[in-house]
This record gives C-alpha cells, structure tokens and sequence, in this order.
C-alpha cells in the first residue's frame, strides 16, 4: 500500500515539474524578480528591462548602417549617435516616442542590437523597429549582388 502512495507521489511531483515546461515551449515567457523583467520570445528576442535584444548574423558595419537607415525611414529628429570601435548607440525621436538602439559587437559576422521605445519600453515598437532593421541589411545585401 505504501509503494502505490509513494509512486503516486512520485508522479505528481514530475507533472509539477514538467507541466511549467510543456506549457512555455515555443511560446513567449517571462520572469520578473522584483523590478526586473526578463523575457524570450520564440528563441530570436531576449526582452529585459523594457529591452528588447537580438543578433543578427552581419558584421557590424553594416547592422550600423542599417539601424541609421531605419531612423531615416522612420523621419527620426533629434538624432544622436555615438559610434565606437566595438559599439554605438543611437538616440531619437520617431512619433513622438525616444527611441535608444545600442548596438554591440560580438564576433566577426554577429551583432546585437537592443532597441528601448519609450521610458519604460514598448516590446511590440521595439519588435516592429528591428524588423525594420532587419529589412533594411536585407536590402543593402541585395543592391550589392551583381
């Protein structure tokens, strides 16, 4: 009698363990620990902080341009870049929201971009300008083919 009780036990403890699990794979989530948040969504953005973080697979050169070419597509004022070796950062205005995009070196052909749309940061905005971005080093690709 004492076996069955113990492996039904058993058992819940590893539904409890796993049903966490099964629910969040390949969906967005998010954790919050006090007055931080962090967040995955589908593997290709980390959200932290009013943050919204991914790498791109280009050299840094050309995710550079492609951000300052988003900022013009998007008629961003007040626009003030600091551009360093292996990093920069951006600041403007775009439909009456600050914007900061920080963009980062990691290797050769990798860069990370990290997008904040307005003070407390705006994960769709955020997710729409990096789509934006990404479009933007689609197209300087596909003008440099012969």
């Amino acid at each position: 009698m004492k076996t069955g009780i113990v492996a039904t036990a058993k058992a819940h403890c590893i539904w409890l363990f796993l049903l966490p699990i099964i629910l969040t794979a390949g969906c967005d989530a998010s954790l919050t620990v006090g007055n931080r948040t962090i967040g995955v969504s589908s593997g290709n953005f980390i959200y932290t902080d009013g943050s919204l973080t991914t790498n791109y697979n280009y050299p840094f050169g050309e995710v550079w341009k492609a951000c300052e070419q988003t900022l013009t597509d998007m008629k961003a004022t007040a626009v003030e870049k600091n551009l360093k070796i292996a990093s920069g950062s951006m600041s403007a205005v775009a439909q009456e929201e600050k914007l900061q995009i920080s963009v980062e070196y990691l290797s050769k052909s990798q860069t990370s971009v990290s997008i904040r749309v307005g003070m407390s940061g705006n994960n769709m905005a955020s997710q729409l300008i990096h789509e934006k971005i990404a479009n933007n080093i689609l197209k300087s690709h596909r003008a440099e083919e012969p």
